[in-house]
């Protein structure tokens, strides 16, 4: 346990504190059980060791990682135990579905020890999400995504802004006086903005490692697939990258696949829970998550130009960027004339000369330009809907 207490440490002490993630002021810390949960290259880690270094006392708090061999001759409720008996008070675990029984061992921790608060992390969102029904009741569950358009300018350029909603962007109210150019910062935004470790050497080589990682070890070792079907969400993976967007024809790709068409939609639910793509549904009933799929993307831009590479459209990317900034916050339909719907209002994306026609009709649509650096009317510019988180 000592060497648990060294690493630890040291990880706390080698923390960057001079950037927080959005989701660092959303989570309710003084909660007994909290999970933090998001695809793999988010910042998860990062995030629990900054709040460990900026609010805790070390003597109290522990930080692990699953993964540790300490776990393989040691149980996680031994190690709670032992811990609170030395007073111990705040238990960090990172990567907790590479445990097997996690789920179960927290509830118990949770139920022996109430004085104790624990935090766990994970990226195999299926997983989570999986143990998390049987949590229900103890653990508070965060989803955290990658970095918006705002954060990347913090994080890569010093570039400060507040967070604006959808209706302050829609009047024309955002300003940041040290952004005078958004747009060279935008284009690079979505080829490598996505990820943090992208300030970082070979992010192209690490973006493929968590593509490969998630397909062929997350998503088999959740649904208990054979290696042949591993390959097949791959082959899923780069039809959907080559399309713009792509509407799922679930006998098409069943036969492309060689796979039962009834198979094909549990895939693509598993490559979304696991962060890699975005399904758009209508809003049949108005119940997030119960319409019909109309439309797949990748889920962010940055993988569309890992893996489509000189197939990649642009109308597509302009697509993929505003969905996937733009659900954080809000529920995202797709619209029976435009792109998107959003409560009442309607969106229609395009490139700067994208003209009025679709939505003319509409009481509450707008069209959201790419390369314009400034709105006017209904016009937004499509980079400041990355603004809201």
């Amino acid at each position: 346990m000592e060497k648990l207490f060294e690493y630890s440490n040291k990880l706390i002490k080698e923390v960057d504190t001079g950037f927080l993630r959005y989701m660092y002021n959303e989570i309710n810390w003084q909660s007994q059980m909290i999970g933090l949960i998001g695809p793999r290259g988010v910042g998860k880690t990062t995030l629990v060791l900054q709040y460990i270094k900026q609010n805790l006392n070390p003597a109290e708090t522990l930080y692990i990682t699953a993964e540790d061999f300490y776990f393989v001759d040691n149980r996680i409720t031994e190690l709670a135990d032992t811990f609170v008996k030395y007073g111990g008070k705040y238990l960090f675990i990172d990567e907790i579905h590479k445990y097997k029984d996690w789920a179960r061992e927290l509830k118990l921790i949770y139920d022996y020890h109430k004085d104790l608060k624990v935090v766990f992390t994970g990226s195999s969102v299926l997983d989570i999400k999986k143990g998390a029904s049987d949590l229900s009741r103890r653990a508070v569950i965060y989803n955290m995504r990658g970095l918006s358009f705002r954060e990347y300018l913090m994080l890569f350029h010093k570039i400060s802004s507040k967070t604006y909603s959808l209706e302050e962007i829609l009047q024309h109210k955002v300003e940041i006086p040290d952004l005078q150019r958004p747009l060279p910062f935008f284009a690079d935004y979505l080829k490598r903005g996505y990820y943090p470790f992208a300030l970082e050497e070979d992010f192209e080589i690490r973006l493929g490692q968590i593509i490969n990682q998630t397909l062929e070890n997350d998503i088999p070792m959740y649904a208990d697939m054979n290696v042949a079907t591993g390959r097949k969400l791959k082959q899923l993976l780069s039809i959907i990258s080559k399309s713009a967007p792509f509407k799922p024809n679930m006998s098409k790709i069943a036969e492309m696949l060689s796979a039962s068409r009834n198979n094909i939609s549990d895939y693509c639910l598993y490559i979304e829970e696991a962060g890699m793509i975005a399904q758009l549904r209508d809003n049949t009933g108005g119940i997030r998550g119960l319409g019909k799929v109309d439309k797949i993307y990748l889920d962010n831009t940055n993988l569309i130009y890992n893996l489509a590479e000189n197939t990649s459209n642009i109308g597509n990317i302009r697509e993929t960027f505003f969905l996937n900034q733009m659900r954080v916050k809000y529920d995202v339909f797709t619209s029976p004339i435009a792109d998107f719907l959003i409560d009442d209002k309607t969106f229609e994306v395009g490139g700067k000369n994208k003209g009025q026609k679709q939505i003319k009709e509409v009481e509450n649509g707008y069209i959201v330009k790419d390369d314009i650096e400034d709105g006017f009317l209904n016009v937004i510019p499509l980079w400041q809907l990355g603004l809201t988180y």
